[in-house]
């Protein structure tokens, strides 16, 4: 109730400043006195994790893993933190977070900015969670063996994470896109499938990037179940442009938020054909509704997560669609969400 109000000042800071204010806020919040959204209908199993709810938080939001409870305390069913590389990075240069208001969108350009997973990993694991945590790994932008820091990241990723994302769609850091096709491919998912073995097994997700043509898609398909991943993202943001009305929609990086969606939902019902449903997806991208995400459940997706929705609607948007979307379930005769996805 109180968004509304602080929306016009959050929105009068320079948005990385703001997302950094929200994240010390939660923070210090750390979700207490919020009992998490556990309605029975909402249950699912994804790589046989207990999901009470399937709205996740996406990588990208909270990096560093400061505020792991409080987005929990949100109503969130999961929360993802990263990327997280072998070495901290900066990143790009700021500014590299650009709202587009008319559009509800952002551009990002931020570059795998981060700590370190050295430094991530014991807060994660002191954190209060009420829910699935996933840790997303990533790569660093001058490493000379990128192979090696994902096989770095999923093995410590592994004593702490629910599950462990590889990322190798984010437009922002040269070359890494390059790793969804062919032998790079191939090469990262056999070593990451092998460094999550020890000292415990946690199942493997992957994240793609929503520009890619219907032979990319078959490719890492092919191989995402060859290689025993769990389940795809789908997706990243968009090196694309649609059209829009803001200013900044010419600044470059990855584009995210409302104007995402229609690009989301065709390369979830792309994945969808190209795996033949043998594998669990995550939809990502334009996400602001129940109603949204029931769509991109009945199309076939098992998880759904959040970014960039949170900006434009408020921290009490998981709780809202966790409960509409209980409600559009059980109207439509639905007695678990297992039984509306794909339907």
């Amino acid at each position: 109730m109180l968004f509304p109000l602080l929306r016009p000042a959050l929105f009068a800071l320079e948005a990385e400043r703001a997302h950094g204010l929200t994240i010390t806020m939660l923070a210090a919040w750390g979700g207490r006195g919020r009992a998490p959204v556990d309605d029975p209908v909402l249950h699912g199993t994804v790589a046989g994790l207990h999901f009470a709810n399937p709205i996740g938080l996406a990588a990208g939001v909270d990096k560093d893993g400061h505020a792991i409870g409080g987005f929990f305390g949100l109503g969130f069913g999961s929360v993802e933190i990263g990327t997280l590389t072998p070495v901290a990075q900066p990143g790009n240069p700021r500014p590299r977070i650009f709202r587009l208001a008319e559009d509800r969108g952002i551009i990002n350009r931020l570059g795998f900015n981060n700590g370190g997973i050295d430094v991530a990993l014991p807060r994660a694991a002191a954190a209060e969670r009420r829910g699935m945590l996933g840790i997303n790994v990533g790569a660093n932008k001058d490493a000379s063996d990128r192979v090696a820091d994902y096989v770095n990241g999923v093995t410590k990723a592994a004593v702490v994470a629910d599950y462990i994302t590889i990322n190798i769609s984010s437009p922002n850091t040269p070359g890494l896109r390059d790793l969804q096709h062919g032998s790079a491919l191939t090469e990262l998912l056999a070593a990451a499938d092998a460094a999550r073995q020890a000292p415990v097994r946690r199942p493997l997700f992957l994240k793609v990037a929503p520009d890619l043509t219907t032979r990319e898609i078959d490719g890492i398909a092919r191989a995402a179940i060859d290689h025993h991943v769990d389940a795809l993202i789908v997706s990243n943001t968009t090196l694309s442009r649609p059209a829009l009305r803001s200013a900044n929609a010419k600044e470059p990086g990855g584009l995210s938020g409302a104007p995402l969606a229609v690009l989301a939902r065709a390369r979830l019902a792309d994945f969808r054909t190209a795996t033949g449903a043998a594998l669990p997806l995550v939809s990502v991208g334009g996400i602001n509704s129940a109603e949204e995400a029931y769509a991109r459940i009945r199309a076939g997706a098992s998880l759904i997560q959040l970014y960039s929705a949170l900006v434009f609607e408020g921290p009490g948007l998981p709780r809202r669609m966790a409960t509409g979307l209980a409600r559009l379930l059980r109207r439509d005769g639905f007695t678990a969400l297992g039984e509306a996805i794909g339907a």
